[in-house]
């Protein structure tokens, strides 16, 4: 099969870099507990994460095809394994910061490359629909598997989960010696010659009023996603008094509910619309949140510490279920704003989505937060139906937009 390596390099990456970068919600929790720093000190580190994400993808994302997919997905790699190796040696909440900087920059790397060869090894829109969304759910695996693999280090000494990190390193290894020596077929035009152009072909895009509808959206989405997703195990264990160990290994449910709901959604988007499938996945996740978050207002504490899954209440596994309804809608947004432009233009768009998303994760847990110190983490959760109807308007706008559009043609 043409391009069977790239394809297998592209998922083996970012398999490896869901683990890395959706662990910020296990590493908060770590860093509330071993280094003691407040819940809204510990939300800097979606920061860390985010911000390089966005600042990358911004000054590269039109230049990337001239220097090549390849190279910038081993360069991520090379990246990543000396922040692995840092915090390993460093072992402060300052190191933390510092593995996230390195992850984020190396993120935008990784899925500027694989969203722009998405286009390149596609050849349809449904082909294109299929493959980010296979993606994306393998992407979910990872992060499923990211919490089983972290707990797997917990220990009576508090420094060992930093243990996990010389297995990280170890398959950060081997997804570099097999890209290394994975080749790929494909020539794209770039759209300039220079940075400065660019930069400027990047922005030229953010005015085509379809364009911004789709990055907002994206913007919201992402908001939605990262603020249950990286406070999930906090809340686990500060609202259901879940044990360390159990309030992690619960949020897994989550991420694979977001890894169901994306292979599913593949399937799907052969029979439905995708607008009426993102609606209906946003209507029901926040009909999830109106229906949990009430009965948790109590005090949890009283009945003990839980520590096996037969004393988990049944909310425990509804809560994380709402991944299920949300996963649909990332890939499909991205997938069909991807597929509607050039493939020269991929790049430069992939990297409006990917800044706009990281800007999304950094504000929506920095918010839940900042809501989770000061009034709670089960009232924190309801600023998340904000974006949940803003995400609504902005799906029929780009449903809109995009008909008119059509006519137009």
């Amino acid at each position: 099969m043409k391009n069977l390596g790239i394809k297998i390099s592209i998922y083996l990456n970012y398999f490896v870099f869901a683990i890395l970068l959706n662990s910020v919600g296990i590493v908060i929790e770590k860093s509330i507990d071993v280094y003691k720093v407040t819940e809204s000190q510990a939300s800097t580190l979606e920061a860390f994460k985010d911000l390089p994400i966005a600042i990358v993808s911004f000054i590269i994302a039109s230049f990337l095809p001239r220097f090549g997919y390849k190279k910038a997905m081993l360069v991520a790699l090379v990246i990543v394994f000396f922040g692995c190796v840092q915090i390993i040696l460093g072992n402060s909440f300052f190191y933390t910061k510092v593995l996230f900087l390195t992850i984020g920059v190396s993120f935008a790397l990784i899925k500027l490359s694989v969203y722009s060869l998405i286009g390149i090894l596609t050849n349809s829109r449904k082909e294109h629909a299929a493959l980010m969304s296979s993606i994306e759910g393998f992407f979910m695996v990872g992060i499923a598997l990211a919490y089983f693999l972290f707990p797997a280090f917990y220990s009576s000494d508090e420094n060992s989960w930093l243990n996990v990190y010389y297995l990280l390193c170890g398959l950060i290894l081997v997804s570099f010696l097999f890209l290394l020596f994975s080749k790929i077929t494909y020539q794209v035009e770039a759209i300039s010659t220079s940075l400065k152009e660019d930069l400027k072909e990047s922005l030229k895009l953010m005015v085509v009023p379809l364009v911004m509808v789709f990055i907002i959206s994206a913007f919201l989405f992402v908001m939605i996603e990262q603020g249950i997703m990286t406070w999930l195990p906090t809340f686990n264990k500060k609202i259901f008094n879940f044990n360390s160990v159990l309030s992690v290994q619960m949020a897994s449910i989550l991420a694979l509910s977001l890894a169901l709901g994306r292979f599913v959604a593949g399937f799907l988007t052969k029979y439905i619309n995708w607008v009426y499938l993102v609606i209906i996945c946003v209507i029901v996740s926040g009909s999830i949140l109106v229906y949990v978050l009430p009965q948790l207002q109590g005090d949890i504490e009283s009945i003990g510490e839980i520590s096996s899954l037969s004393q988990v209440p049944l909310l425990g596994f509804i809560l994380p279920l709402i991944g299920l309804f949300i996963a649909p809608i990332y890939p499909l947004l991205n997938s069909t704003v991807l597929s509607s432009l050039p493939k020269s233009l991929h790049s430069p768009m992939s990297g409006l989505i990917i800044i706009f998303s990281a800007l999304g994760g950094t504000i929506g847990s920095r918010i839940v937060g900042e809501l989770f110190e000061n009034i709670g983490g089960a009232s924190a959760f309801y600023f998340l139906l904000i974006p949940m109807g803003l995400l609504i308007i902005f799906v029929l706008l780009i449903d809109r937009m995009s008909k008119n559009q059509e006519v137009a043609q």
